[in-house]
């Protein structure tokens, strides 16, 4: 019988390595796994590369673990100077990768759709495309953009059921159906459980096929 939930967030993540590129969801506050999260902290990988969509804010479980000195590499689309990313940053304990926010999420979905590399004319004239390839496409410049997997992806649920098929409420789908798809191992956080069958086959918005560990936190 096929079940994916697991009883604890030690049990989780288990086996997520030292320096593993790690997925993580979320738009400010909204749609981050922060149990996951913060069960990462305490799983003590280190060397790891973060992708998400910010720094993360002051006193945030993201600024934690960059505060810890776990994170080698942010991939990010901005960080506040003022941020404990910033100034890590700054102080040259971090290294960032600026990606623009709408390219961010096309690396992360074309590598969970197979797609080994795509052009975009989003930051071809700027710094961000010193050194690359851009080719004119339709007489405008078009940046080469490559796929951004990860190892894990830290995913943040609204309802599963034991086959890992997901439901997402509202601003919930920013980076996480995507991030699903992206990652060798996909671990999510759920607010609800429901029974086999219970989600219509039109409401999935993550098959189970790409997720590997669900865990239950209230919520």
């Amino acid at each position: 019988m096929i079940d994916k939930f697991v009883r604890s967030a030690a049990a989780a993540l288990e086996g997520v390595r030292d320096g593993a590129t790690v997925l993580l969801p979320g738009f400010g506050d909204v749609g981050v796994p922060t149990a996951l999260l913060e069960a990462l902290i305490e799983h003590g990988a280190r060397d790891l590369v973060l992708v998400c969509n910010s720094g993360g804010r002051d006193g945030s479980a993201v600024a934690r673990l960059l505060s810890l000195g776990r994170v080698r590499k942010l991939v990010c689309s901005f960080v506040r100077p003022a941020s404990d990313a910033g100034r890590l940053l700054t102080a040259g304990r971090l290294e960032v990768e600026v990606v623009p926010q709408g390219t961010l999420a096309e690396r992360i979905r074309a590598a969970g759709a197979g797609i080994p590399a795509f052009y975009t004319p989003t930051a071809a004239d700027t710094v961000l495309a010193e050194g690359r390839e851009v080719r004119n496409i339709n007489g405008a410049p078009c940046l080469l953009e490559y796929p951004l997997p990860g190892d894990v992806a830290l995913i943040d649920a609204w309802q599963a059921d034991r086959w890992g098929n997901l439901t997402y409420r509202e601003t919930q789908r920013n980076f996480n159906p995507i991030m699903a798809m992206a990652a060798q191992l996909t671990v999510v956080q759920t607010r609800h459980t429901v029974e086999l069958g219970a989600i219509p086959p039109e409401h999935v918005m993550t098959p189970g096929i790409f997720v590997n560990r669900v865990l239950h936190v209230p919520g």
